[in-house]
């Protein structure tokens, strides 16, 4: 038996397949805060932080503290740490961030281990916490435009290269996906198997912003996937509830939440179904998918049209008025 396992283990090397490759397993049994219709009456806890594994978590902050309810997600290596986003409350009384992470951060010969926090992406709900890290010692903040993600991680040619990020022990792969944001990026994690694609792929709303980068991301992680073995897919946000239906928008209250974790299965639809979006509003499945700055062009469009309307109402209003009054002379 112990020399089949060695010969297999040989195989494996001289064909570039690692040996023992299965992620080691975590819990994914958590029932995340469902907020409330009335967060005065009903206060929630601030944060949420769930135990994966020893050196793994996953934080959310409350419904009731914002509507965006975000995740972030807290990985460990040996010399050092990795924050994925830092999620959409800056004031450090409203939301314990900082105070949070470092304090799970394991202390080795005295000293707190460094921490690297990095972002899917620069909206303000996924990088509004950066701000309460600014002063704590040995962490370090990687900038969420291009040209910071691109020096930061070291990407040769964006968005077709992998970058990587080695925590000790333990390498975060960084792959390119911009569509939803232009430095869009999501990670996989090859001790855990877990792949986190901040808002590019999550169970709610697709924003699209570049129809067509957002399909070449597609494509693109999951031809990185493709041989790599995946736990869970996780997003940035809950938007569905467990029937599909996509929760109402700026919505603190999230009673039948769906769960979190998507599948390499969901992940691997994502170009076919990004192939039938039709550039404003398409629904495929559960997959709803728009492209915000479409729909914020038609609105100004229509409120264009709407002012244009009523201007020229009003004009007609008083030309009929002086025309009245004329024909009907004070005595």
């Amino acid at each position: 038996m112990k020399v089949a396992l060695i010969v297999l283990c040989c195989i494996a090397g001289l064909w570039g397949v690692p040996a023992l490759a299965q992620p080691v397993p975590g819990d994914m049994k958590v029932q995340w805060d469902a907020g409330a219709a009335d967060c005065q009456a009903h206060p929630q806890r601030r944060l949420q932080v769930h135990r994966y594994d020893e050196h793994t978590y996953i934080l959310r902050e409350s419904l009731c503290q914002t509507y965006e309810g975000p995740f972030m997600y807290l990985l460990i290596g040996s010399t050092r740490a990795l924050l994925i986003d830092t999620g959409d409350v800056a004031d450090a009384k409203q939301m314990p961030l900082a105070s949070t992470v470092l304090g799970l951060l394991p202390t080795v010969n005295g000293q707190r281990l460094p921490l690297l926090i990095v972002h899917t992406h620069g909206h303000l709900d996924h990088r509004s916490g950066d701000v309460q890290f600014a002063s704590a010692p040995n962490v370090t903040i990687i900038g969420t435009d291009l040209a910071h993600v691109i020096d930061g991680f070291g990407f040769h040619q964006w968005p077709d290269d992998i970058a990587h990020v080695e925590l000790g022990g333990r390498k975060v792969d960084a792959i390119p996906t911009p569509g939803h944001y232009p430095s869009h990026v999501s990670y996989y994690d090859g001790n855990t198997g877990l792949a986190f694609t901040g808002d590019f792929f999550l169970p709610g709303r697709l924003i699209i912003d570049d129809t067509a980068a957002d399909h070449a991301s597609a494509v693109r992680i999951n031809n990185f996937l493709r041989d790599k073995p995946v736990t869970y897919v996780l997003g940035g946000h809950v938007e569905l509830d467990k029937h599909g239906q996509v929760q109402p928008m700026g919505s603190n209250w999230h009673p039948d939440e769906a769960p979190l974790p998507l599948g390499k299965d969901d992940l691997a639809q994502l170009p076919q179904v990004l192939a039938s979006f039709n550039g404003f509003y398409s629904q495929s499945g559960r997959f709803v998918m728009y492209s915000q700055a479409r729909m914020l062009q038609v609105i100004s469009v229509v409120g264009i049209l709407l002012l244009i309307i009523i201007a020229l109402s009003l004009r007609w209003w008083f030309k009929r008025r002086r025309h009245a009054r004329a024909g009907h002379p004070r005595t």
